[in-house]
């Protein structure tokens, strides 16, 4: 009987709950160097552009509340409730793969919507 793991669920739970906390630190410490994250906003590819973009993400947030976190050794998704600066509400979806037991990648999925209205809405600098 082979063993099987739920490396890409553990990997998930670590990642959301470092959201949870703005702990970007960790976060990119369970990524792979060239981890892609796919959102509303765009394509990134690379630990640093990742850490930026979790940056940004972790200034806005003031709560985030995990629904749900599923998956197995290859993959897996996490479900949050997130409260933002600019925008009161938001649930969002993620599907994380896993490669080497380290986050290859996350599409990051939610109705942009709210937060294109407050873009529109801000005076640039």
């Amino acid at each position: 009987m082979t063993k099987t793991t739920d490396a890409a669920l553990e990997i998930a739970r670590t990642y959301v709950n470092a959201m949870e906390k703005k702990d970007v630190a960790t976060i990119v410490s369970i990524s792979t160097e060239d981890v892609v994250c796919t959102s509303p906003l765009g394509q990134t590819t690379g630990i640093e552009h990742f850490r930026a973009f979790q940056d940004g993400f972790a200034r806005m947030v003031t709560k985030l509340t995990v629904l749900a976190v599923h998956g197995d050794e290859e993959q897996a998704v996490v479900v949050y409730d997130v409260e933002t600066h600019p925008v009161p509400h938001a649930i969002v979806a993620e599907l994380i793969k896993v490669r080497d037991g380290k986050l290859a990648s996350t599409d990051v999925i939610y109705d942009a919507t709210s937060f294109a209205a407050y873009a529109a809405s801000v005076q640039p600098h």
